[in-house]
């Protein structure tokens, strides 16, 4: 019913019989993913409350989805499911740059003066 995984893209081996990845289909009872590893932490440093609701909702997304999902289906949607979230973040942490360098950039410019 339950699995946990660390967020991670390309850490499901290729099923090269089948040629698609397998590692979950036909796991009908499974229903929901919990992420391990830091996720979580790197989450709550988000700068934006926006940012950590939108990451969230996009977490959580999958255990809505899963219960819904035919079984032979579940791996390549939780592989989905993993990239999307990792482009997200990466996003965040491209913004969060961004953020921080114009702040810096004020900071420097008021000292100077």
């Amino acid at each position: 019913r339950r699995i946990a995984i660390p967020l991670k893209d390309n850490m499901f081996p290729l099923d090269t019989i089948r040629e698609r990845y397998t590692q979950f289909d036909y796991c009908e009872n499974l229903i929901t993913v919990d992420l391990v590893g830091g996720i979580h932490n790197i989450i709550s440093s988000l700068l934006l409350d926006c940012w950590r609701d939108e990451i969230n909702h996009e977490i959580n997304r999958i255990n809505r989805v899963l219960p819904n999902t035919d079984a032979n289906e579940k791996t390549s949607v939780i592989r989905v499911w993993i990239r999307t979230v990792l482009r997200r973040m990466a996003h965040y942490r491209n913004e969060h740059r961004v953020l921080l360098k114009e702040a810096t950039t004020l900071l420097e410019l008021a000292l100077w003066k």
